[in-house]
């Protein structure tokens, strides 16, 4: 959509702790009347929900399945019925294949994604570790301490590490499959396709790092680095709206 507004912290702050005010920004300075806020894994806290709750917000959140024990359940469970909102693509131009379902718990709405391509990729990523994890076992274990994708499937066998079976399949149930949790009255397509659309934000950063050079930034005073990214936000701003007067055209142009 269209780009409203601008907001900077230091670095070290945490997401967590900025999603309130910027929310609190929107309604108050820019009279949205109606948020719902859409969040990837790990941005919110069970304090921030509360938050947003308590403000009669809604929201659709990703949910960390490897740190949320309820979330894990969920993600197994054989409750209710997948329904398909994209089948298997015949070409590359279909949409990404995509099944959803409904589970509750108490009063916890949560919708259950799967995508049967990125299952696929999923097991073959995963083959394609443990196979590399086996040949460096063979050549020795003291390399694997600092990778993260080796330690993923290792346990330890005394002073020596090695592969850990019971982990490999426990991180099979993930495949293609991610949670949401909403409480929204949207239908469970809707609710899906909206957190898909997260990557149309992604397309934004990436835009504004390279096509509108936002990055480096050599600034060291405060006010300078808001002046920076203020300029490059109004190039943003214009390219939507640039990009918004071609489409209405029919017009289709390289950047």
């Amino acid at each position: 959509g269209r780009p409203i507004c601008t907001e900077l912290w230091p670095g070290n702050t945490s997401d967590v702790t900025t999603l309130i005010p910027i929310v609190d920004r929107l309604t108050q300075t820019f009279h949205v009347e109606e948020v719902c806020v859409v969040a990837d894994r790990g941005m919110i806290s069970a304090q921030t929900i509360d938050e947003l709750e308590a403000r009669g917000w809604t929201y659709i959140l990703g949910v960390r399945m490897r740190s949320s024990k309820e979330a894990q359940a969920i993600a197994a469970t054989d409750e209710g019925h997948y329904r398909t909102v994209f089948p298997r693509r015949t070409t590359s131009h279909d949409p990404a294949p995509l099944r959803v379902k409904q589970v509750w718990r108490d009063d916890r709405r949560y919708i259950v994604c799967f995508n049967p391509d990125e299952a696929e990729q999923d097991r073959h990523d995963r083959a394609a570790i443990v196979a590399a994890l086996e040949k460096a076992l063979a050549q020795g274990d003291t390399s694997l301490i600092g990778n993260k994708g080796f330690r993923r499937f290792l346990k330890t066998q005394g002073t020596r590490f090695a592969i850990d079976d019971a982990k490999i399949t426990a991180d099979a149930q993930y495949d293609g499959t991610w949670v949401l949790r909403t409480n929204t009255g949207l239908a469970m397509d809707v609710a899906a396709l909206a957190y898909k659309h997260l990557w149309m934000v992604e397309a934004i950063f990436r835009s504004m790092k390279s096509l509108l050079e936002t990055r480096p930034i050599y600034h060291q005073r405060d006010e300078t680095i808001r002046g920076h990214v203020f300029c490059s936000f109004l190039a943003l701003v214009m390219r939507q709206e640039l990009e918004r007067r071609l489409e209405q055209h029919g017009w289709t142009f390289e950047w």
